[in-house]
C-alpha cells in the first residue's frame, strides 16, 4: 500500500480467500484492505496515538439517514457528553479532494451537528470549525488534541 502522510502505526494484516484485511482496533474485526480503509486506519491510529482521543469516544462506519437516503460516515469522535466533536470523512489517496468532497461531509452535519469536521485522502489533510451562526466552516491549521478541545 502506498505511504501516507500520517505517522506509522503497527497494523495487522491477514490474508484469506485473495483478500487482505487489515485489524480494525474500534470495531474489532479485519476489514478487507481497499485503499480508502488504508487512509481510515492511518487516521483512526493517528487521532488516537498523536491527538489522545480514546478509542471509547470513537465511531467508524456507521450508517445515517440523510433525505430519506442511507449513508455511512467514516469516523466520529463523540465529546463525553454525547454530543459530536468531529466528523471525519476519507478518502482514497487516488482521489482528489474537492468542493464535492467538502459538501459530502458538511450534508452529514447537517443531521450530526458536529463541531469540527476533518477531509483526508492520507496525502492532504483539511480541517475546518463550523461556524454555525454564519452557517459557513472555517478553515483551521489542525484540529485541537483531545485534552485541548473545549466542549
Amino acid at each position: 500500500m502506498q505511504d501516507l502522510n500520517f505517522p506509522k502505526f503497527d497494523y495487522r494484516f491477514k490474508s484469506n480467500e485473495n483478500n487482505i484485511s487489515i485489524f480494525d482496533v474500534i470495531r474489532k474485526k479485519f476489514v478487507v484492505l481497499q485503499p480508502e480503509e488504508w487512509v481510515r486506519q492511518h487516521c483512526l491510529h493517528y487521532l488516537m496515538n498523536d491527538k489522545g482521543y480514546p478509542k471509547s469516544l470513537i465511531n467508524v462506519e456507521k450508517e445515517l439517514e440523510l433525505n430519506g437516503l442511507k449513508k455511512r460516515y467514516d469516523i466520529v469522535i463523540f465529546n463525553p457528553n454525547g454530543s459530536i466533536f468531529l466528523i471525519v470523512e476519507c478518502k482514497a489517496p487516488s482521489i482528489t479532494i474537492n468542493q464535492n468532497t467538502f459538501d459530502q461531509i458538511a450534508q452529514y452535519n447537517m443531521t450530526l451537528n458536529a463541531e469540527f469536521l476533518m477531509v483526508t485522502n492520507g496525502i492532504n489533510h483539511y480541517y475546518c470549525q463550523m461556524n454555525f451562526s454564519e452557517s459557513k466552516y472555517d478553515f483551521l491549521r489542525d484540529i485541537p488534541n483531545y485534552k485541548n478541545r473545549k466542549c
